[in-house]
């Protein structure tokens, strides 16, 4: 099939996770809703404190706009946990409100799942893409985050930690999911690993890295953090619990 040709036209449901992101969240709106691989926003407000329900207002009536205001802060992975479970299209991409990610990059995302070559597709920020230099210690610290995860997943990423997770519907919402804060991608990463029968794809994304001074919110908190949930994930949790239903049921046929 001619990729040119693919129609990839309002198939795509865009969780995105908002907290106190008055800066960017109007803006990151507009892109996401000017791509046509658009068909739905899902729009998880996790109790911001500043003038983001503000910027969100005017955008409400938009029928392609669904929104979801957490009652008290609970996290990153409350909030994307929840904005799954409320999409509708076929797939569905996790979208930081901020810059760093670029929605026209939504095609290379797409295609390998629409021509049914992956089941999940991961958008690496390492694989040679250009961009703006990066902190070289938030980079390193990202990498051997996905060295451990690798080694303990059995699976090869360059970039396990990547907010550009896409997924075919209903593979991400087949997964139990728990964690509220940042290790809700080493979850998800370990979660379909262990299902050793989904095909998982990586694609090269374009990257702006925000700076903390513009509002950037991990920290290398988070990073330990990580290295607790990639063992909890991978070794010591009961992998029968990772699943609502058989994988055999859910891929109908294609394993």
């Amino acid at each position: 099939m001619d990729e040119k040709k693919i129609n990839l036209e309002g198939i795509l449901s865009v969780v995105i996770p908002v907290y106190n992101e008055e800066e960017t969240v109007a803006a990151l709106l507009d892109r996401v809703l000017a791509r046509p691989e658009t068909g739905e926003i899902v729009l998880v407000d996790d109790a911001s404190v500043d003038l983001t329900r503000q910027k969100i207002e005017p955008y409400l009536a938009n029928p392609r706009i669904k929104f979801i205001k957490q009652d008290f802060n609970q996290g990153k992975g409350a909030a994307v946990i929840r904005g799954f479970s409320e999409a509708t299209k076929p797939y569905v991409v996790i979208q930081d409100a901020d810059f760093e990610y670029s929605p026209d990059d939504y095609p290379e995302l797409l295609i390998p799942l629409v021509l049914d070559k992956a089941d999940v597709v991961y958008g690496s920020r390492f694989m040679g893409t250009p961009g703006l230099v990066r902190y070289f210690r938030h980079e390193m610290g990202n990498k051997v985050l996905t060295f451990f995860s690798n080694c303990l997943s059995d699976i090869h990423l360059t970039d396990m930690e990547t907010c550009y997770k896409t997924f075919k519907r209903e593979v991400i919402q087949n997964l139990n999911l728990e964690s509220k804060r940042f290790g809700i991608e080493v979850e998800l990463t370990a979660k379909l690993a262990a299902a050793r029968c989904l095909r998982i794809y990586e694609t090269p994304v374009s990257y702006n890295p925000r700076r903390y001074n513009e509002g950037k919110k991990i920290t290398w908190k988070d990073g330990i953090a990580a290295l607790c949930h990639i063992v909890r994930f991978n070794i010591l949790d009961d992998k029968s619990k990772f699943y609502k239903k058989p994988w055999n049921e859910i891929l109908k046929g294609k394993l």
